[in-house]
């Protein structure tokens, strides 16, 4: 792939020098009391909600693994996700609903929201996030299947462009028998929208 190429300009010029260049752009005034920690804090604010491209989910995933002999659908629900849309970066934000049936190994079950918060602290869309979460549990640990539904309202419908408060995006990734097996797949939606966690 083609490196990406720097604009000279903007070779030296530090995180926090492209926020004062932004909000002067914006018409504000970069140095008035509210603004003027504003690019160290957007530069903090950056590196936590991106931290995900530093992690490798794979890894991570591969050092939490347990044998058993355990062949019945596994399912980590109602998982809280939020994230930035790669082509506003405004956020979007939703529920993560992830099942597996295991093949002789299972994933210790907080990697589970683990797994999703390293692809989800990235420049994302949901319909890349959705298959990211599934084939790195596919690969991880080989099971029979994987699925893996996402519900997520995205302020760029919200707050621009259609402004459509109230709708929300679903996307699904089934795996193996997930995909290949109508009653396991019914298994699971029916299971994700059944009583909240906790009761």
């Amino acid at each position: 792939m083609k490196p990406i190429a720097e604009p000279a300009t903007l070779t030296s010029a530090t995180f926090e020098d492209l926020v004062r260049e932004m909000i002067v752009r914006l018409g504000e005034d970069p140095d008035r009391e509210g603004l003027v920690r504003t690019p160290e804090r957007v530069h903090r604010a950056y590196q936590h909600l991106m931290k995900g491209y530093k992690e490798d989910a794979e890894a991570m995933l591969k050092a939490a693994l347990f044998t058993v002999t355990y062949d019945e659908m596994v399912i980590v629900k109602d998982v809280e996700m939020f994230s930035l849309c790669e082509h506003h970066m405004l956020p979007f934000f939703g529920k993560v609903h992830v099942a597996y049936i295991p093949n002789g190994k299972v994933i210790g079950l907080s990697k589970i929201p683990r797994l999703i918060e390293i692809f989800s602290r990235r420049l994302q869309i949901q319909e890349r996030l959705t298959t990211q979460i599934a084939e790195t549990v596919q690969k991880a640990i080989e099971p029979q299947g994987v699925g893996v539904v996402i519900e997520a309202r995205h302020l760029c419908m919200m707050m621009r462009g259609v402004e459509k408060q109230h709708s929300a995006a679903v996307t699904s990734s089934m795996l193996g028998c997930f995909r290949n097996e109508q009653e396991t797949r019914t298994e699971f939606l029916s299971l994700i929208h059944s009583r909240p966690n906790g009761i």
